[in-house]
């Protein structure tokens, strides 16, 4: 599936002593913040990925690993030999 790269002109403003920009409707973005990345004369503007409030949000869409399959003793490989340290 292919992106159309969209252009258009947008007006920049003064609010206080920060420089503003007017992003026109079909470009909104979802929430409240963004992040914004400067690369030369190019400026990226992302969408701010909410930031988790404690490790039980962060953790609370962490994906479980499966099951290891249980492995007896004698189905591991042998020890290779180790060099001893200098």
């Amino acid at each position: 599936m292919s992106r159309q790269r969209q252009i258009r002109k947008a007006s920049l403003f003064r609010n206080g002593r920060n420089q503003a920009i007017r992003i026109p409707v079909e470009f909104e973005l979802p929430g409240d913040e963004v992040t914004i990345e400067q690369d030369g004369e190019v400026l990226i503007i992302r969408p701010s990925k909410p930031q988790p409030k404690s490790f039980a949000e962060l953790f609370e869409d962490w994906q479980d690993f499966p099951d290891f399959p249980a492995i007896s003793d004698d189905e591991l490989p042998p020890d290779a030999p180790r060099v001893p340290l200098e």
